[in-house]
C-alpha cells in the first residue's frame, strides 16, 4: 500500500507543478477576467478547496509536534494547495519502510 501511495502522491505533485507551471505561463494568477471571479461556481470552487485544505491541515497538525513545523506547513498549504499536501505525503510516506502499516503513516509517532 505504501509504494501505492507514493506513487499516487508523486503523480499528484508532477502533475500539479505540470499544470501550474503551464497555466502560469499562459496567463498570470492575478489576470483572471473579472467575470470569472466573480462568478458564483468559482467562489463555490475556492471555497470547496480551501475548506478540504484545513480539513487536512487539522491531520498535519495531530501529526506533528512542533508549533514551528504546524505554521509553515500550514503556509505551504494556503499558498501552494495541493502542491504542498503531495509534498507533506511523500515526505511522511518515505519516512516509513515501504512494507510498513498504513497506520505509522496516519498515526503520530511516539516521541522518544
Amino acid at each position: 500500500m505504501i509504494l501505492i501511495l507514493r506513487l499516487f502522491f508523486t503523480l499528484m505533485l508532477a502533475s500539479m507543478i505540470a499544470v501550474t507551471g503551464w497555466a502560469s505561463l499562459d496567463c498570470a494568477l492575478w489576470r483572471i477576467p473579472a467575470e470569472v471571479a466573480s462568478h458564483p461556481w468559482f467562489i463555490a470552487t475556492l471555497a470547496d478547496t480551501y475548506w478540504a485544505f484545513l480539513t487536512f491541515y487539522a491531520w498535519l497538525a495531530y501529526k506533528e509536534t512542533s508549533w514551528t513545523s504546524r505554521a509553515l506547513w500550514l503556509l505551504a498549504i494556503l499558498v501552494l494547495g495541493t502542491m504542498a499536501v503531495a509534498a507533506y505525503m511523500l515526505h511522511q510516506l518515505f519516512r516509513v519502510d515501504a512494507e510498513a502499516g498504513l497506520e505509522q503513516v496516519l498515526l503520530r509517532r511516539k516521541i522518544s
